[in-house]
């Protein structure tokens, strides 16, 4: 970068360039002057580039991923379209960019090359989804949405839910440092299984929905769910996998953030629902009284008539 930096100074200093020559990358011809005396007119300044070639890097890391090379990757917009042709109706309006928003944020984190799945990440995914669909209008299309979500991120969506039941089933009961424990390594467990996978992992990926396992690990031992006090215990579990905890703990802020927008949500629409009842009930209150109404001129009406017809009568006899 300073050599580019310095070529593209010297260019604009000069007071004409004569060319851009060179078969392996950029070169110029300078004729500059510098304390009075003219430097080599023809003398050429090159600047090789660099010729990048994926996969052939001597690193651990392109020679774990080497055989990626060249693999097409969908980008968001195809993963969304495959999604909403599973799907095959529309999402509802209230819901529809939070439904964008997880099948996008999913579908980069699958794609990546790093990402592995593992059962915590699973809890973390369902217990997301729960959320995010439990007020959902349709209920019906609320578990349609489910599966077109884990189909179009070609997963099995009772698989994930199965091994979302493994890590709720074993937290159950747990201690805060019985769970420290399962993620430094020991015992063995559905937990230290992972653990342990992740430490030997050097490229390890973390991603959101790891984050939000932990946390509902975290509901599920009894820790209060908030902000202030699920920090520090995500900084000690994370550290316990020799992971850092500074993202995890960032994604534990957002979750509460989107589930107190969830809720005023719910609130709101509930508040519509009731006062959607209650329109509905004065309108048939209203039909109601509409209808005794019309029952009482028809009754008045039959005797005004029957009253009528005793007094021509009357008269007749008269």
């Amino acid at each position: 970068m300073k050599l580019l930096n310095t070529a593209v100074a010297l260019v604009l200093a000069s007071s004409s360039v004569s060319a851009f020559v060179g078969p392996s990358g950029l070169a110029f011809r300078r004729n500059v002057a510098v304390n009075g005396i003219m430097d080599e007119p023809d003398k050429e300044v090159s600047m090789v580039e660099s010729e990048y070639q994926p996969g052939l890097a001597k690193t651990d890391f392109a020679k774990k991923y080497a055989s990626l090379k060249g693999l097409k990757v969908r980008t968001v917009s195809e993963a969304f379209s495959e999604f909403t042709e599973i799907l095959g109706s529309p999402v509802n309006a209230l819901y529809k960019n939070m439904i964008t928003d997880i099948v996008g944020t999913t579908h980069l984190m699958v794609a990546n090359a790093r990402f592995s799945r593992n059962a915590i990440w699973s809890y973390g995914i369902i217990s997301a989804v729960n959320l995010l669909l439990k007020n959902y209008p349709e209920p019906a299309q609320a578990k349609e949405i489910q599966d077109a979500l884990f189909k179009c991120m070609g997963m099995d969506g009772d698989e994930v839910i199965a091994e979302a039941k493994t890590v709720e089933d074993w937290a159950q009961g747990k201690t805060r440092e019985e769970v420290k424990a399962a993620l430094s390594g020991e015992g063995s467990s559905p937990i230290s299984d992972i653990a342990t996978s992740v430490k030997d992992d050097e490229f390890w990926m973390y991603s959101r929905f790891f984050g939000l396992g932990l946390v509902k690990i975290m509901e599920n031992v009894g820790i209060e769910m908030n902000a202030d006090d699920v920090y520090p215990v995500m900084e000690d579990w994370m550290g316990a996998m020799g992971k850092s905890h500074y993202t995890a703990c960032s994604d534990s802020d957002t979750f509460f953030k989107i589930r107190n927008k969830l809720e005023i949500m719910e609130t709101m629409m509930k508040e519509i629902e009731i006062r959607e009842k209650k329109r509905m009930a004065e309108r048939l209150e209203d039909k109601a009284e509409a209808a005794i109404r019309a029952a009482e001129r028809e009754e008045e009406m039959a005797k005004e008539i029957e009253a009528e017809e005793a007094s021509d009568a009357e008269k007749a006899k008269q």
